[in-house]
């Protein structure tokens, strides 16, 4: 069995990442231009509770008069590079230890230097054989493309029978991975945990946390959903 995991609200809470962010950017608007940053965090993520990430930058500074491409450019280079302060969710940091046995792999979507700053902030490298960022291998590699579950695949000499991958996200993570033949696992954990996913593309089993986990492991051969 080879055990693949998804990173964004699979192994810790995406939203600690976002929240880290918008902090980072609220005080480089504290230093530049004196403006509390604990009032542009609340800002920030009023606008993120209403409009979602799209616009913050945009209606923050604009809220100050300063709006401008080169402003807005500056916040997304803040946010991106700045280094959080990120937590294992309490499972997955009971969990993955007690893995060990097996060959562990970690496949996440996004900016690649985004990515690689969360695995290093969440100190996780030590237990994957490997880790896939698929921007790394453009945009196009990203889930649901197959690319990098081949890979591993084929460093270990497997098929798809063999591989178990943990995600979140039913818009994604499971659909190409279902029609090959591989094990899919969904935790209801994030922003996706209530969404009902379009037929073919939910995961065949389902579990409320990874401390779940564990206990379907042995049963991943057989068919037909379960949930725990």
């Amino acid at each position: 069995m080879i055990l693949a995991f998804d990173l964004d609200d699979t192994l810790y809470c995406e939203r600690s990442y976002v929240e880290s962010g918008l902090r980072a950017v609220a005080a480089l608007g504290e230093e530049r231009f004196g403006w509390d940053s604990e009032t542009s965090f609340r800002f920030m993520l009023d606008i993120l509770e209403r409009e979602g990430r799209g616009a913050i930058f945009d209606r923050w500074l604009q809220s100050h008069g300063h709006r401008s491409n080169r402003l807005i450019a500056e916040c997304v280079r803040h946010y991106r590079h700045h280094r959080p302060r990120l937590a294992l969710d309490p499972h997955a940091a009971a969990l993955l230890p007690l893995l060990s046995d097996l060959p562990l792999y970690l496949v996440t979507d996004g900016h690649k230097i985004v990515q690689q700053i969360k695995v290093e902030a969440l100190g996780i490298t030590p237990f994957f054989r490997r880790v896939f960022i698929t921007h790394r291998f453009g945009r196009h590699r990203a889930k649901p493309s197959a690319y990098c579950f081949e890979r591993i695949l084929a460093t270990e000499g497997s098929d798809w029978r063999d591989l178990v991958y943990v995600g979140d996200n039913p818009a994604k993570d499971f659909v190409t991975l279902n029609a090959r033949g591989a094990h899919t696992v969904r935790v209801l954990t994030g922003e996706h945990r209530n969404v009902k996913a379009a037929p073919g593309y939910d995961a065949a089993h389902h579990i409320e946390h990874l401390g779940h986990l564990r206990e379907i492991l042995p049963h991943l051969s057989s068919d037909g959903e379960e949930s725990l």
